[in-house]
């Protein structure tokens, strides 16, 4: 007998964000399976009496090695039950979904991907600002500020990322941002692009800094391990206003 497994996207951290089809799979899953920041109040969603289980991956921080996630999934789904695998932002943007997936197909089990809000469009929307703009942003990018060890990825396409009329979303690049905005200038971004540190968005703490792509590169050089998860935006981004930062 095979259960089934659903990707389920938490989106940024606020149970609010979710959507109405998350909502109802973690009210009917026998397990969930899910990331350090999806943790705390989303599940509080989860039916009473399933199994609940961290796999989360933090960078610098003791982890689950990801075949073994893997497979717990398929060892969950493979006695039948209604299995949730809960991924903090949307499940297919620097999440490790391929791997999972990939697993499970193996396996022969059947699986759905429920997409949620990124972590880049919340921390926009909580700023007030917009993620494009006519005439000014009209490509919108992510790209992960580190690799499996940590480190700024290399091979990174530099002439797209110093693109002045594209906004651009670093994920996890609190520790690599000095390295990556050298680069950037380098590569002929102007050291006053705007930009924006977006910390625990949509999460109690949250915290919202604008300035320069110089000043928040300044102002991260010396970033203590304890720091909470953030994300960075910069580019042509719109005026903020100036509640942003209080």
């Amino acid at each position: 007998m095979s259960g089934f497994v659903s990707f389920v996207s938490s989106g940024p951290g606020d149970p609010e964000l979710l959507t109405v089809k998350a909502v109802a799979r973690l009210k009917t899953a026998d397990a969930v399976l899910y990331d350090d920041l999806s943790a705390g109040p989303i599940l509080d969603l989860a039916r009473a009496g399933a199994d609940l289980v961290g796999v989360g991956k933090r960078a610098g921080r003791p982890s689950p090695r990801q075949d073994h996630v893997s497979r717990l999934l398929v060892d969950y789904a493979a006695t039948g039950a209604r299995v949730v695998r809960l991924k903090s932002g949307d499940a297919g943007i620097f999440g490790r979904l391929e791997e999972e997936i990939l697993a499970l197909r193996e396996a022969g089990i059947a699986h759905e991907v429920i997409p949620g809000v990124t972590t880049a469009s919340a921390a926009a929307a909580a700023a007030d600002i917009p993620l494009t703009r006519r005439l000014t942003a009209r490509r919108l990018q992510f790209v992960t500020g580190h690799d499996v060890a940590g480190r700024l990825p290399e091979g990174l396409n530099m002439a797209a990322l110093a693109d002045r009329e594209a906004t651009t979303a670093v994920y996890m690049g609190r520790r690599t941002f000095v390295r990556l905005a050298e680069l950037l200038v380098a590569a002929g971004l102007p050291p006053d692009t705007p930009a924006l540190l977006a910390e625990n968005v949509s999460a109690p703490g949250q915290a919202l800094r604008i300035g320069t792509m110089s000043a928040l590169a300044e102002a991260l050089r010396d970033t203590p391990d304890t720091a909470p998860p953030a994300l960075i935006l910069y580019g042509a981004l719109a005026d903020p206003g100036p509640e942003v930062g209080q």
